[in-house]
């Protein structure tokens, strides 16, 4: 009687409309994984950390206001999560900077460090090199502890004629060259992910993303090729020995850590920082840890993730330390922010920790 009723079900004729799904926009596509695997949580690194890229100041807040509304409330997240030090990169300059550094550096003295950065409507200066030297010094007699490049330069800045001004334009080198000469780190963000810069089609892994944020996307004609950026970066560095340089987002092409080894076998005074990238080095974590094995020295811990809070830190201590797969990088989106992935943990060896997590970023900084 079972296998009879069994025999009828079967047999029944269940009409799917999959030309719906065929239809169905991309948008709206929200797979859920079945992959099924173990889970580790992080709440604490193997060892006490600096957050060398965050924001904790006004000028990426969309009212103008700043990032972090209660420091003593950001510094219980520090605390719960061994976060020694978080770098500030938005001291900015001037009046700005002295806000940033009464915030944050002298009122909590050791727990933050600020970053200035350049006034690039200097570029139109009669002589932009002596503006933009001076805007430094100004700088760090100010206090603050380095310089954070973004990637507008290249990008957008332009100079007095109107041609875009990239990294390795020689009227710029005696300024980074001057930065080493003040003992200031320069955290560099040039270009963007690779896909920002191909065309809008069928083959770009971060559609989505574009789709919702347009202006992110560089891949108009008038706009620099993503390879003539980086070109510009490693022109730089070589050019300015003297000068830190720490590259952000895994150097600034963390989808090629082939090229991020072979600036550090080729650049002693170029470093990498991690910040936003676990999309990227959860897909290649072999390689990562490679890299790290190879460069123990070379490679700071960061998030950018801002204002800081506890599920970022613990989302990158667990990519970190553990060998979890099959994990969003981005838990709770209902679309992962850049591209339909899933990650693996790197789990970095016990030995490298130290280094990574805050002993590069002390000596690289003067921490003590």
């Amino acid at each position: 009687m079972i296998r009879a009723e069994m025999n009828i079900h079967c047999d029944r004729k269940v009409h799917v409309d999959h030309s719906s799904a065929a239809r169905l926009p991309l948008a709206a596509w929200t797979p859920r994984p079945q992959t099924v695997a173990p889970t580790t949580r992080v709440p604490r690194p193997a060892h006490p950390c600096v957050d060398v890229h965050n924001h904790l100041g006004r000028w990426l807040s969309p009212a103008g206001g700043w990032l972090v509304d209660d420091v003593p409330a950001l510094l219980h997240v520090l605390d719960a999560h061994d976060v020694a030090t978080v770098v500030n990169l938005d001291g900015r300059w001037g009046a700005e900077l002295d806000a940033n550094l009464d915030r944050y550096d002298r009122a909590h003295p050791g727990r933050f460090v600020t970053f200035c950065q350049l006034d690039w409507t200097a570029l139109t200066a009669a002589d932009p090199t002596a503006a933009l030297r001076a805007q430094l010094d100004d700088a760090a007699r100010r206090g603050a502890r380095g310089l954070k490049v973004w990637k507008d330069l290249g990008l957008t800045h332009r100079d007095a004629a109107g041609d875009l001004v990239l990294p390795d334009d020689p009227r710029l080198t005696p300024v980074f060259a001057r930065a080493g000469e003040l003992g200031l780190p320069v955290l560099i963000h040039t270009a963007d992910p690779v896909a920002f810069f191909d065309p809008l089609d069928r083959f770009n892994e971060r559609l989505d993303e574009l789709g919702g944020r347009p202006d992110w996307w560089f891949g108009a004609p008038t706009t620099p090729s993503f390879d003539r950026l980086i070109q510009a970066l490693e022109a730089l560095v070589g050019s300015t020995p003297g000068t830190t340089y720490i590259g952000a987002h895994v150097g600034c092409y963390a989808e090629n850590l082939g090229w991020v080894d072979r600036m550090f076998t080729t650049h002693p005074n170029f470093h990498a920082d991690i910040g936003g990238r676990i999309g990227e080095l959860g897909r290649t974590p072999r390689g990562f840890r490679a890299l790290v094995t190879a460069h123990p020295d070379r490679v700071l811990f960061g998030t950018d993730a801002y204002p800081p809070a506890a599920d970022a830190y613990e989302l990158a201590f667990r990519f970190l330390e553990t060998a979890d797969e099959a994990f969003d990088y981005a838990p709770g989106e209902p679309v992962p922010p850049q591209g339909r992935w899933q990650v693996a943990g790197a789990e970095l060896p016990a030995d490298v920790l130290p280094a990574f997590y805050a002993d590069n970023a002390r000596r690289l900084l003067g921490l003590t």
